[in-house]
């Protein structure tokens, strides 16, 4: 296998570290707070580079879901492309595709996922053109405040795709689209429909979040049988399965790909600190115990790099990668929570500042550990794919 990327991906790369670079300043981060930032949305979106993802494949989304990781970028990028973009493309009906990629390309239709256990939401039929009824409760979504739709899994692990409100095609503006009022503010937004209510929940990191209630919220089944509800039987509940599972892995490769961001960023911040500041005359990047926590950094950030990029670049051939995203994911959660704490200690007295840039990294490294899960429900979960002897 070859990750070298090709001049495509290079291009894209280089575009989205440009763009990153200029306006995911620590200024416009602070000065965003927990919200999203629109003009860099916009600016993305304007250069094409959500778009060029469903040229690129996952390996690509990786690429631009590092860069944006290296700067901790407030806006639902990673999110989009993978639960979005990629997955409409790859497992949507023609008219699904038809109809909804376009949005996704432009990013005047954003989407997150919900993956709670499977059984949490609960899928009947009676929607409208034939969809279905989705009701039930999770916790938190990233970017859900971000989202003109919402992909999860039923009690049957079909999945589902659901508008969050009637005026779908907005992008981040800071407001929360296709919300009801919060019981806690009172605050109002756009009206949601009934069946759905959205809450704004507060994070580790920045990821504009929220509490998704369902209650008889219409939705259509993503695939082949799209529409229907109560198709889990037979050959229609194993491909539903299957979906499910695809899109979970490239979910998992694409978050370990920003994992992998936020810690090189991170341990960059590191090393440019201590190559400069001194304890007893000499740069503390002379020192023989900085050197190893920077190099022990170092290496579980390319681990976490190297296991994504495999993972990814099996998925776009379509090769069996469930356990492979599965490892990625491992590396992710386990040595990336390793790499931003080293990255915070290694600045000294200046790491524990709230509105240090590093703390930032420290945050979104954390809120990913939790969000792909801790390592050892991942190794639980190789563990029982491996024992089925179904190796992929």
């Amino acid at each position: 296998m070859d990750f070298t990327p090709t001049q495509e991906q290079a291009a894209a790369q280089g575009l989205a570290a440009r763009i990153f670079g200029d306006l995911a300043t620590h200024e416009r981060l602070a000065a965003a707070g927990g919200d999203s930032d629109p003009e860099l949305w916009k600016a993305l979106c304007a250069a094409g580079l959500l778009e060029a993802v469903e040229e690129t494949g996952l390996l690509g989304l990786v690429l631009l879901a590092e860069e944006q990781g290296r700067t901790t970028a407030q806006v639902p990028f990673t999110a989009s492309a993978v639960y979005g973009l990629l997955a409409v493309a790859r497992h949507g009906t023609d008219e699904q595709r038809a109809r909804l990629l376009p949005g996704l390309r432009d990013g005047t239709t954003v989407v997150t996922g919900a993956f709670p256990d499977t059984g949490r939401i609960r899928a009947e039929a009676g929607g409208p053109g034939g969809g279905g009824l989705l009701t039930g409760t999770v916790d938190w979504v990233p970017w859900l405040r971000d989202a003109t739709h919402v992909l999860l899994p039923d009690q049957d692990a079909a999945l589902w795709l659901v508008p969050l409100s009637p005026a779908a095609g907005r992008a981040p503006s800071g407001a929360v689209p296709g919300t009801s009022p919060s019981p806690e503010t009172g605050a109002a937004s756009e009206p949601a429909p009934p069946a759905v209510t959205v809450t704004p929940v507060e994070l580790t990191a920045p990821w504009a979040a929220g509490r998704l209630v369902l209650d008889g919220a219409p939705g259509e089944r993503l695939g082949d049988g799209a529409g229907g509800a109560g198709g889990a039987g037979g050959a229609a509940g194993a491909a539903g399965a299957a979906v499910r599972a695809c899109v979970l892995a490239a979910a998992r490769i694409a978050f370990a790909g920003l994992q992998a961001g936020v810690c090189a960023g991170s341990l960059a911040r590191a090393v440019a600190h201590t190559t400069v500041r001194e304890q007893f005359g000499r740069p503390l990047a002379t020192r023989q115990a900085v050197q190893l926590r920077a190099a022990d950094a170092y290496m579980d950030t390319e681990a976490i790099r190297v296991t994504a990029y495999e993972a990814a670049w099996r998925h776009d051939r379509s090769l069996p990668a469930e356990e492979h995203a599965l490892t990625a994911a491992w590396w992710a959660s386990e040595a990336g929570k390793r790499v931003v704490h080293a990255g915070q200690h290694l600045h000294g007295g200046m790491g524990a500042d709230l509105d240090h840039p590093v703390h930032r990294h420290f945050l979104w490294g954390r809120q990913l550990d939790a969000y792909l899960g801790c390592g050892t429900e991942l190794l639980a979960e190789l563990g029982d794919l491996l024992a089925k002897g179904e190796p992929s």
